[in-house]
């Protein structure tokens, strides 16, 4: 799973046992699995070499089985959207007999750019996998640059912009049959205090699309969600397959400024290559207008996505428009034996609509590459650090808490 914007720094954990939580999701570690670990190392290995400390005399599986692992991380950051920032990051991980991991990251960040941002994502799985329930919870104060709609735009002509925003997402999927779920949620995306431009600035340099580009606006709908996910581990997956189709009719009736249709295909591959445990990980992320329009700022945009991780190598924002098509491709790679650190290379590819004539008319390359620190060997949790650079010159270092995707 893809973090948030920052992680770097102290962490002070609070775990139950010396393992963390189950490294196999699905169930309890097998013996084979536990004895794989033995030469595998995290952060927590690391810090419990300099400051040593007695270990109970418990079985591995025991000690494994049914445990949360828990920590806290204060810590500064940057990303491209708010340059310096320093976050205070939760994160909890879980299992239920016979279930995936289930997870929650919170983070409450203030910015060099006066935004303040708290993000919370859960995914949390009963027993069985029976039921997943999925949130995405968002409120922030986030002055933010844009650069108007569709391909043809330039970052030296940023739009300056303000706003508040409430985010909540919330989804109940229910099992169908083995690794296929159906589903039924509620999303909003309300924006207010909207200020677009600036004394030098005229807002119709935003290609004349007014609609939620000054004072308030209001997305609200039911989500309909068909979901096949057979990753197992979503925190760091290794194999399997994610597909995800979420249809949102926005709807006058529940409180929308204007009715509009939106779909979302959102499909992950993951190829085990070779017995060392490297990745090739495949993403195809995909978000339409079919009817209607939407407020500018609910438009399909680069970074946009749950984790913030859609564009590597732009910032935030960049591209906008009533479609978004992008692909990306990842290597994962170890770079110690004991797997304590690992890299990736990445490259990645995107496109919006244009606001004319709709049509796709241009496409974006970026590439790049990042390291991995292993912060939990069981949940296979990763510190990521990635630096991309795109096409039209972006480039830009993040942070995430988890695989990026």
């Amino acid at each position: 799973m893809s973090g948030f914007l920052l992680v770097a720094g102290h962490a002070a954990f609070a775990q139950t046992d010396s393992l963390g939580s189950v490294g196999n999701p699905q169930s309890h570690l097998t013996r084979s699995q536990a004895i794989a670990l033995i030469g595998e190392r995290d952060i927590r290995d690391v810090f419990h070499t300099f400051f040593p400390r007695p270990v109970p005399a418990k079985d591995t599986l025991s000690v494994a089985a049914n445990r949360k692992f828990v920590w806290i991380i204060p810590a500064p950051g940057y990303t491209q959207q708010t340059r310096g920032l320093l976050q205070l990051t939760g994160n909890v991980s879980y299992h239920e007999p016979g279930a995936n991991m289930s997870t929650l990251i919170a983070a409450l960040a203030y910015t060099q750019n006066k935004q303040l941002i708290f993000n919370a994502a859960s995914s949390i799985w009963r027993a069985n996998n029976r039921i997943n329930w999925v949130g995405d919870w968002r409120l922030m104060h986030y002055p933010q640059n844009t650069y108007g709609l569709g391909m043809h735009t330039s970052l030296n002509r940023p739009i300056a912009m303000d706003y508040e925003y409430l985010r909540f997402y919330q989804s109940a999927l229910f099992k169908i049959r083995s690794s296929f779920y159906a589903g039924l949620g509620y999303q909003l995306d309300y924006h207010w205090n909207i200020e677009s431009g600036s004394k030098n600035q005229e807002v119709t340099t935003i290609s004349d699309y007014t609609l939620g580009v000054n004072g308030h606006s209001i997305s609200s709908g039911p989500a309909l969600t068909l979901l096949y996910d057979s990753r197992g581990n979503a925190i760091n997956p290794e194999r399997g397959l994610y597909s995800n189709l979420v249809l949102r009719p926005n709807l006058e009736l529940l409180g929308s400024d204007t009715s509009f249709q939106s779909l979302l295909l959102d499909v992950r591959k993951y190829l085990r290559l070779t017995d060392s445990g490297n990745v090739l990980a495949l993403w195809s992320y995909n978000a339409l207008t079919l009817h209607g329009n939407p407020p500018f700022l609910d438009l399909p945009s680069t970074g946009w996505d749950t984790y913030s991780s859609v564009g590597r190598g732009f910032i935030q924002g960049r591209f906008r428009g009533k479609d978004l098509l992008y692909g990306e491709a990842e290597y994962r790679f170890g770079l110690t034996r004991n797997r304590l650190l690992g890299g990736v290379l990445f490259t990645n590819a995107q496109t919006v609509s244009e606001r004319i004539t709709h049509n796709f008319e241009k496409v974006v390359p970026a590439a790049g590459f990042g390291l991995r620190l292993s912060m939990n060997k069981i949940s296979r949790t990763n510190l990521a650090v990635d630096y991309g650079f795109g096409a039209d010159g972006s480039r830009g270092l993040t942070f995430n808490l988890g695989e990026v995707f």
